[in-house]
């Protein structure tokens, strides 16, 4: 395997191009390849490649020649070339051949990673040979943890072999209690079919059941049709929470209209059901802009349901709704009731905040003090506890008070080192003067819980397990989920501390700059906390990887823009994944909406430009940083541009007017949109630490 591992690494950036793309000019290119390598273990990687591609494409029959071809040389890969083959042979009705191939899986490749895979696909090609009987054994015998699709395969055996009552069963169960797996629908198709014969009809509590789980799940509008179906026959205790629940799956699809016919109509509901009621109608009154109706149905609930979870909810509205007007004080008096009411609830640090917080903005300082101060004695673990450590240094400078504000600024870099207001505390330190003598000790900053870090041990990775060299082989072939999954397991039998990073690094040498991120946020979530030394230099460099560095570079060049700022800008957009769409439909690696990107690619003289092309990292590079270079121009700050880049300059004009600020980052906490907030900051913060980490661009 280490042989194979050697000859095919020429391979990698041919077989990355097929899968990534598959284009008949990719193909040839592996092809060719493999037959270069064709008595080669490389060679057998390539065919399966090629194989595996087809698969994609869903061209079954194309993929048989290369796996077949695969077959001979593939030596511990035999697996995944197996499995395919047989896959490929049962999607081309070449049922006997899928038979042969997979029967004896189990017995040649016992510790398989596809081994329940392989025994649905060979349960599948019995199944579809005339083999119903032996295909439910197979299933049966491997039917834990519940799988939709191994149950699925096993209902259609069960009718096969002529039990409709137990395929019926398992129908059931997945139409009803998974209804969100992609087997849902054809299970219903299979229990309509038997549902006359077996004299069935779908209970009551079945259907709420899949309504819930739809609902839950997020799929609105499904939901809202099972319960319209269920409220045809509901019994009548059950009508008003029906009511409720689909009056909520229409609010989310923004029917706000009908969503308020059916909560107005509702009555005689428990007291809980009723506190929500009125929640939804808030929520519908703020977004209609009606204040009045705001106020009154939120005095409503404080005179019926003064305790409810919905009624904070309420009061969030509330404080939200005159953030945005901009009515400091009625905002304060919500986020106030909100802490008051509810010491305990998940609001209440983040309430006290906004009270603390709106309290400076209207230039009452000395509330404001007490509020940053009780918010680290408070809610010493909250988010917003680095906010408050500032800005209560802000104070202290303002009231001549350096010692105060040193203590403060130390204990926001010791303990947040590379967070926002970490970054900027070093950076009021370093202008206060030195003859403002050293800081003293303040109690009330021990209050700050110690970060919970141990360090990582760089554990070398253990290059002779045969999982890991697997690993390696695969991932010469571009099969980075096969890759990473070999090397999972490799982990759970070999132990050490090496999996996060030879995951990112086997992530990042195929492209995946965003799953190599992902995996280290998992792995470290504290990593914004700790100064470079306290991680190996490879968890730095995955987490803030110098992707499509040469176009980046270059396209912020041309915009006079700092290439780390668009890096920082890029990593929180898409974490560089060049195929990331939003749910706006912003496309690509700076994420431009269609009609931006048309937009700028006419400025930029790009001829017969086309939507797609925002998918192509040079293009979506270019055009986005004309677009931010646009905004840096309008605003004349980075941070506004950020913003506006987020939530749009017409909202960024309308927060700047909003009254004095002291400077930029008074601006930025104060933004009311907490994810345009948020982003500004994390941007800004990690621009710091792309500077940190490589030095000049």
């Amino acid at each position: 395997m280490k042989q194979a591992f050697v000859a095919s690494a020429t391979l990698k950036p041919m077989a990355l191009q097929l899968l990534q793309n598959r284009t008949p000019a990719a193909y040839t290119g592996v092809e060719t390849y493999a037959r270069r390598h064709d008595k080669e273990d490389a060679g057998a990687l390539a065919w399966l490649v090629l194989g595996y591609g087809h698969v994609l494409d869903s061209d079954y029959a194309k993929a048989i020649d290369p796996l077949q071809r695969a077959l001979p040389k593939a030596g511990d890969l035999g697996d995944y070339v197996v499995f395919y083959l047989g896959t490929a042979y049962s999607h081309t009705n070449r049922y006997p051949e899928a038979i042969a191939t997979l029967s004896k899986f189990d017995q040649d490749y016992p510790n398989s990673l596809l081994l329940r895979d392989a025994h649905l696909a060979y349960a599948s090609a019995l199944l579809s040979g005339g083999h119903a009987k032996e295909a439910a054994a197979v299933l049966e015998k491997d039917r834990r943890p519940i799988r939709s699709d191994f149950e699925l395969a096993l209902g259609k055996s069960y009718e096969a072999v002529g039990s409709p009552g137990k395929a019926l069963e398992v129908f059931r169960n997945i139409y009803f209690n998974m209804p969100l797996s992609p087997e849902a629908g054809a299970a219903q198709e299979e229990m309509n079919k038997l549902a006359a014969a077996e004299k069935y009809t779908p209970t009551f509590e079945e259907r709420r059941t899949r309504a819930d789980l739809l609902l839950s799940g997020r799929r609105y509008d499904d939901a809202a049709q099972e319960y319209r179906g269920l409220l045809n026959s509901a019994p009548e205790r059950y009508v008003p929470t029906l009511d409720l629940k689909l009056s909520t799956a229409l609010l989310h699809m923004g029917r706000d209209r009908d969503a308020k016919k059916i909560l107005d109509a509702l009555k005689n509901l428990s007291p809980e059901m009723e506190a929500e009621r009125l929640y939804h109608l808030t929520d519908i009154a703020r977004d209609s802009e009606d204040e009045t109706g705001v106020e009154q149905i939120i005095s409503q609930l404080r005179q019926t349901a003064p305790t409810s979870h919905w009624f904070q909810q309420a009061l969030l509205i509330g404080g939200n709704m005159y953030l945005l007007k901009p009515d400091y004080d009625k905002s304060i008096d919500f986020f106030r009731e909100i802490e008051e009411r509810f010491p305990k609830g998940d609001l209440a640090a983040y309430s006290h905040w906004k009270v603390a917080w709106l309290s400076l903005r209207q230039g009452r300082n000395k509330e404001a003090e007490k509020g940053f101060e009780d918010q680290i004695a408070l809610y010493p673990a909250s988010p917003q506890v680095s906010a408050a450590l500032y800005w209560r240094a802000r104070l202290a400078e303002e009231e001549n008070d350096p010692g105060t504000a040193r203590a403060y600024y130390l204990k926001i870099s010791e303990r947040f080192r590379n967070y926002y207001y970490g970054v900027l505390a070093r950076e009021r330190l370093a202008n206060l003067h030195s003859e403002s003598g050293p800081s003293r000790h303040i109690a009330l900053l021990d209050r700050v819980p110690p970060l919970n870090f141990h360090e990582i041990a760089d554990d070398p990775v253990p290059s002779d397990s045969l999982r890991v060299q697997k690993a390696e082989l695969l991932a010469n072939g571009a099969l980075t989920d096969f890759a990473v999954n070999e090397l999972q397991a490799a982990a759970g039998e070999e132990g050490g501390t090496w999996l996060p990073a030879e995951t990112a690094r086997i992530y990042q040498d195929n492209g995946r700059y965003d799953r190599a991120i992902q995996t280290l946020k998992h792995a470290v979530p504290s990593y914004f906390s700790l100064d470079l030394p306290s991680l190996p230099r490879s968890y730095w460099e995955a987490l803030f990887p110098k992707a499509y560095w040469p176009d980046l570079k270059k396209f912020s060049a041309a915009n006079g823009l700092d290439p780390y700022l668009v890096a920082s800008l890029i990593r929180q957009e898409s974490e560089f994944n060049p195929d990331a769409v939003s749910s706006a439909n912003a496309l690509g690696l700076m994420q431009l909406l269609p009609s931006v990107g048309k937009g700028v690619a006419r400025q930029e003289k790009i001829r017969h430009f086309s939507t797609q092309e925002l998918f192509t990292p040079a293009i979506n590079l270019q055009l986005g940083t004309r677009y931010f270079r646009s905004m840096v121009d309008k605003f004349g700050s980075f941070e506004y541009a950020l913003a506006a880049y987020n939530a749009g300059d017409n909202r960024v004009q309308t927060w700047m007017g909003y009254g004095k600020y002291r400077d930029i980052p008074e601006f930025v906490e104060s933004i009311p949109f907490t994810q345009t907030r948020e982003y500004v900051q994390a941007i800004m913060r990690n621009a710091y630490v792309y500077r940190q980490l490589y030095g000049a661009p």
